[in-house]
């Protein structure tokens, strides 16, 4: 499989992970759109929500736990944090392995859309 996230879990390309356990790895942005923005993966792969079946459902459950494990590792819960899963093209997934965004380091984040 030919999954650039999938390459960053298996440390053949390199990222700024910032959260790593025995599921999950999370790395910065390396374009980020906020002070903070950091991409949350499972380590299972299935390209978006559309491959949620009942028997790989625990990977949301992964990822959320990491997402708030990270949250507070990055003391983002004072002002607060956006959480986006961009699913499918028109939704802006570029890179089609199910992944999280988590924002956060200012007091205002802006608009959810633009």
């Amino acid at each position: 499989m030919d999954c650039l996230f999938c390459r960053i879990i298996n440390n053949e390309i390199p990222s700024t992970k910032v959260y790593e356990n025995d599921k999950v790895c999370a790395f910065n942005d390396i374009n980020p759109k906020a002070p903070v923005h950091i991409l949350v993966i499972h380590k299972e792969h299935t390209a978006n929500i559309d491959e949620t079946t009942e028997m790989n459902s625990h990977i949301f459950s992964d990822i959320f736990l990491a997402v708030k494990e990270i949250a507070e590792l990055k003391n983002l819960s004072e002002y607060g944090y956006r959480v986006i899963i961009n699913n499918g093209n028109a939704a802006g997934q570029e890179v089609f392995h199910t992944h999280i965004h988590i924002l956060g380091g200012k007091k205002n984040l802006g608009p959810m859309l633009q």
